[in-house]
């Protein structure tokens, strides 16, 4: 199995030593990690669950519409009977 190896993040900034693009990421064990190669700062990553998505019309399926859809039928009208 071929496992991504580091790779450094452009623009980031150490938190610790303030330097620029000494932070590289990388995945162990299914947690992914941040680390500076300058000063050793190392720090997991940790990234909150996805809320799920508010319904809107455009992330609803036809299904979905057509099942909240009401639809009214309205008995025709007889010309006969009006007069």
């Amino acid at each position: 199995m071929n496992k991504p190896g580091k790779r450094f993040i452009a623009g980031a900034v150490c938190p610790q030593c303030q330097e620029m693009d000494r932070i590289v990421m990388y995945r162990e064990d299914n947690d992914e990690y941040r680390e500076c190669v300058s000063c050793g700062f190392k720090e997991k990553q940790v990234f909150k669950q996805h809320q799920r998505e508010l319904d809107t019309r455009v992330n609803q399926t036809e299904e979905s519409v057509r099942a909240e859809t009401q639809v009214l039928n309205f008995p025709p009208i007889n010309n006969a009977d009006k007069k």
